[in-house]
């Protein structure tokens, strides 16, 4: 089982599809914290992101979004003066649309997921971490904003002064999501911002993770983030943006920390927060590289 957000827990769930025989022995849980509604869709960007590359339809190009897509409602969109700061493809509207329709018809979330999935012929299970809607919201010297208003729109300015997950008292892990972590061989929190993509996850799933079947990978690559704001994130936060520092976050859920050859002068402090660590390259730039991550993780986790 893979936890995810939309990029780096992505990219290792199309790792661990190519590396797992047979391939339907992946489930990915992915954050729904930061979904939203769009010109009348359901839009849930991290689900979205997960599907798209394991479907092989991600736009890698746009780093969002389908292949190839057109804009030609959002075209018309601005024609008719709405606002277009959260732009959806044609094709990427047209699957929202078709979520907000199974949605409508009654089923739950999980449901609809399930039935997206079958639809693009996903051998894996990607699942929504819960049934029950949960926000992220994000404090800032301006005032309270929506995770998107906060992270597309106003391009994360300014800085985050404290993030909050509203509705997490009321919600449950999505029905059956205990059973498949029960019996799950190994439980992998991406390397995903451990903010607004990881945390929300946890705040669900902590109770049920068991930490000697658990790993986490590290988001941190050299010092740096290779994708999203997750370093200026923590900083703002007042949080050190070290592998470090986003090991002893896990420490509670995970056992075993993978880190990158980069940060590797960390290894010694993070096996002092009572980890196993091992050292490798977790760039994922390549389909080979996701590959190779995934089988090193397989194999160090025997």
């Amino acid at each position: 089982m893979v936890l995810a957000g939309g990029t780096g827990g992505a990219l290792l769930a199309e790792g661990f599809a190519r590396a797992l025989r047979p391939p339907d022995e992946l489930t990915v849980v992915a954050n729904t914290a930061d979904d939203v509604e769009m010109y009348g869709v359901v839009v849930s960007p991290d689900f979205d992101a997960v599907v798209y590359r394991l479907a092989g339809l991600f736009d890698e190009e746009r780093r969002f979004g389908i292949a190839g897509d057109t804009f030609g409602a959002m075209a018309m969109f601005e024609r008719m003066g709405a606002e277009t700061w959260f732009r959806l493809g044609d094709r990427d509207l047209a699957f929202c649309l078709e979520r907000t329709r199974l949605l409508g018809s009654g089923l739950t979330p999980s449901e609809a997921a399930r039935e997206l999935d079958r639809q693009l012929d996903l051998a894996a299970l990607v699942l929504p971490m819960s049934d029950e809607p949960l926000r992220t919201w994000v404090r800032t010297e301006r005032g309270e904003l929506g995770i998107q208003e906060w992270f597309v729109r106003d391009g994360q300015r300014p800085p985050a002064l404290e993030i909050q997950l509203r509705g997490v008292e009321s919600a449950r892990p999505a029905p059956g999501l205990a059973e498949i972590l029960a019996a799950a061989d190994l439980v992998v929190i991406g390397p995903s911002n451990p903010v607004i993509s990881v945390e929300p996850i946890l705040a669900l799933l902590r109770p049920l993770l068991d930490r000697r079947r658990t790993l986490a990978v590290s988001p941190i690559v050299g010092g740096q983030a290779l994708k999203g704001p997750t370093i200026e994130m923590l900083r703002s936060l007042g949080r050190a943006p070290t592998a470090t520092a986003v090991a002893a976050g896990y420490r509670d859920v995970a056992g075993t920390f993978v880190l990158d050859v980069r940060d590797a002068g960390e290894a010694d402090q993070i096996e002092k927060l009572g980890y196993s660590v091992t050292v490798t390259d977790t760039v994922m730039s390549s389909s080979a590289q996701r590959l190779s991550l995934a089988r090193a993780i397989i194999k160090f986790a025997g």
